[in-house]
């Protein structure tokens, strides 16, 4: 039985390590405020932890936290509005709802899931594509291959996350 609690532990701390700042960064999106935004993720993850028995840590923790901290910063627009003027409660359903937080998630989900599938190679010019803003050009310099070699990578990424997100691509186009 101690086992199993150090091991809940060791999990709880690597995801309190892992998510807390970009947890506190996401809240204060919403809240303008560095202090209150650090109180709701404490909550959060008190409350995950008070949970630990019932959560399925193999499931994604991550959107389970996300989707905790949005609902908490809206609970404290809401009842908070009176006392702050920073706070736009009017304006906070074009910011960012429930529904679009858990499905942008979701997505960044598949997305890193389906990167994680690529080839080394293919993955890390992807990379350098996209996050990097990296030229085709630059790419193969840096990586010193051909530039056609750069473009192969590039569409094989874009197939394998084109297939992994086909069903959000339906509803996106549904939507417009």
């Amino acid at each position: 039985m101690a086992d199993t609690n150090s091991f809940n532990q060791q999990i709880f701390e690597n995801f309190f390590r892992d998510y807390f700042k970009p947890l506190v960064n996401f809240a204060n999106k919403f809240l303008n405020n560095i202090d209150d935004s650090k109180e709701i993720v404490h909550d959060v993850f008190i409350n995950l932890w008070e949970k630990r028995d019932s959560i399925d840590v193999q499931n994604s923790v991550k959107s389970y936290l996300y989707a905790s901290v949005n609902n908490r910063c809206l609970n404290f627009i809401r009842d908070n509005k009176k006392f702050n003027n920073n706070i736009q409660l009017d304006n906070i359903d074009s910011v960012v709802s429930p529904s679009d937080t858990l499905t942008e998630i979701e997505i960044q989900s598949i997305i890193e899931k389906t990167l994680n599938t690529l080839s080394p190679k293919v993955k890390r010019v992807f990379e350098l594509s996209r996050y990097e803003n990296l030229k085709y050009k630059d790419i193969a310099e840096k990586l010193n291959i051909s530039q056609k070699t750069v473009e192969s990578h590039i569409s094989a990424a874009l197939k394998s996350l084109k297939e992994n997100l086909k069903e959000y691509l339906v509803v996106f186009i549904l939507i417009i």
